[in-house]
């Protein structure tokens, strides 16, 4: 296992949910937002090595483009003036579901061949791996976020800015999965 190829492809698949984390720190506390990216990157890797080849071959990468619907809904559904009721919405599981509707597709289908073929220790190494580097980036974006420039602008314009990303990641799933197009050779 070349752990190089490993990190870099971690980060790679992980740039634009590193955007999300800006609004998840103004919004959560790191150890939420930590322990739902945590989850999220545990199912996902887990997901690679155990499926593998047999998740390729049975669900096309169109399908998962279905992922951009979460996104997109959040978006819609986020209303500003329903902060009492964010005590009932659980903060880890709005991270976790934002990272699989953001990450999803890309993880799976770049971890799938980098997974397949490794041994149980080999995948237990590499999830040790991206489990720190997932913590470490969770603070360095944290440092990012704290800056007083970017403070204000989330203070500003970060539910604005929040939702526009949502609709736009949700739209780049449905296109980057090939749905859309899939969609269109259909009908």
């Amino acid at each position: 296992m070349n752990l190089g190829i490993l990190i870099i492809t971690f980060l790679g698949v992980n740039f634009d949910f590193f955007f999300m984390l800006l609004f998840l720190l103004k919004k959560y506390r790191v150890s939420q937002v930590i322990i739902g990216y945590l989850i999220g990157v545990v199912i996902l890797l887990t997901a690679s090595y155990s499926i593998g080849v047999v998740l390729a071959s049975f669900l096309p990468e169109w399908i998962l483009g279905i992922l951009g619907v979460l996104p997109i809904y959040m978006a819609i559904h986020d209303n500003d003036e329903e902060r009492d009721n964010d005590s009932k919405k659980s903060p880890i599981v709005t991270v976790l579901l934002i990272y699989l509707s953001v990450c999803a597709g890309c993880v799976l289908a770049i971890f799938l061949p980098v997974m397949v073929g490794e041994s149980f220790n080999n995948f237990l190494i590499a999830l040790l791996i991206i489990a720190l580097l997932t913590i470490v980036i969770v603070f360095i974006v944290k440092l990012v976020a704290d800056m007083r420039v970017v403070t204000g602008l989330m203070d500003r314009y970060g539910e604005v800015l929040m939702k526009i990303c949502y609709v736009i990641i949700g739209l780049y799933v449905f296109w980057d999965s090939g749905l859309i197009s899939h969609l269109i050779t259909f009908f």
